[in-house]
């Protein structure tokens, strides 16, 4: 599975094997479980994230994990992004740290 990300204005393809999702669902459970606590997003605290809200969370790890050539970290956050979101076509992160900045287009 192909994710299509936007840095700025660098397009980012990053090709995600489709055994990486289902090998990795023990992880992204966790993941939600965590995220069920609520996350700070930039300025403002979410109770319940949604979905959308998981993966720009989600995003701004894979930021981290492209700008550190961290390439295990950057397929299993793409991973997630795609195991939430399958339809996903293109994910613009916002390079400013504005979490909610970053839109994905379905």
């Amino acid at each position: 599975m192909i994710l299509n990300v936007v840095i700025g204005e660098q397009p980012v393809q990053i090709d995600v094997p489709e055994f990486l999702i289902s090998d990795a669902i023990d992880l992204f459970t966790k993941m939600d479980k965590d995220m069920e606590q609520g996350w700070q997003m930039s300025r403002i605290w979410v109770d319940k994230l949604s979905d959308v809200q998981r993966c720009q969370v989600v995003a701004d790890k894979l930021l981290t994990a492209i700008e550190n050539e961290n390439e295990k970290m950057k397929l299993m956050m793409a991973g997630y992004i795609l195991y939430k979101i399958p339809d996903v076509k293109i994910i613009y992160i916002d390079m400013e740290g504005d979490i909610t900045a970053t839109e994905l287009e379905i």
